[in-house]
């Protein structure tokens, strides 16, 4: 089983290249730092860290649209492993061993998602706790287990994530894990414990749009209110 690593990443040139070294010490058999157009030293310092830089057009033709889902949605595409762990390119507690920790449960055939569960330093997970969580308990309590159902590093099969849309931005999280559940059941969904996550936190301004394309994002996936979503299709149909 082949492991691919996948980092979404827009002007992060202060944290990528450490994310790309601690991913290399892993079982990761690539890196791949997907640049979003970065207008800083992301991508060039991405690459002497020793990751594969993928430009958002090198993968698709399609004009892309701003977003990490659109990041992610690409990134499946460029990935040879046959499992993708995400991790976001602004983490600054990364340990090699969440990648393994996270890739490991796909050596039972029936996981097709795996969650990060750990614990946020400071105010970190704002929109997880008062936005996603309460909406999951409220529309798919089968999910409501996840404790970290917006969490950046997880892992997907690949196969699995081909057949699968990716809404734009940051629901594309939420749409997942909510995809992932009804196409195999929240029983191909674990976690794997990792150590306390710091990153970046944003400020307020940028919080508020988040929070609404993830409640957008888990109430179209509940037919709430004729709710829709921009989202990407599946590469490969079912």
């Amino acid at each position: 089983m082949k492991v691919s690593v996948v980092i979404p990443a827009l002007n992060e040139e202060e944290t990528v290249g450490n994310v790309v070294t601690q991913c290399l010490k892993s079982c990761a058999d690539e890196v791949i730092v997907l640049d979003s157009d970065s207008a800083d030293a992301t991508a060039a310092r991405a690459a002497a860290a020793g990751a594969r830089v993928v430009r958002w057009r090198d993968v698709d033709t399609r004009e892309p649209w701003p977003g990490k889902g659109e990041a992610l949605w690409r990134g499946v595409k460029a990935a040879r492993g046959d499992v993708v762990v995400f991790v976001d390119a602004d983490v600054t507690s990364l340990e090699p061993w969440w990648v393994d920790a996270l890739a490991a449960p796909f050596a039972d055939g029936a996981v097709h998602l795996v969650k990060a569960a750990y614990e946020r330093a400071g105010t970190g997970g704002r929109v997880t706790e008062l936005t996603a969580k309460p909406l999951l308990r409220a529309l798919f309590p089968e999910l409501a287990w996840v404790r970290q159902p917006l969490a950046g590093e997880y892992a997907i099969r690949r196969s699995t994530a081909l057949r699968l849309p990716f809404v734009a931005g940051y629901g594309v999280e939420a749409g997942l894990l909510i995809d992932v559940a009804r196409a195999h059941t929240p029983a191909a969904i674990r976690e794997a414990e990792l150590s306390p996550r710091t990153h970046r936190n944003r400020p307020l301004t940028e919080l508020g749009p988040m929070a609404d394309v993830v409640a957008r994002t888990i109430l179209a996936r509940a037919g709430v209110g004729g709710v829709e979503v921009r989202e990407r299709p599946a590469w490969v149909g079912r």
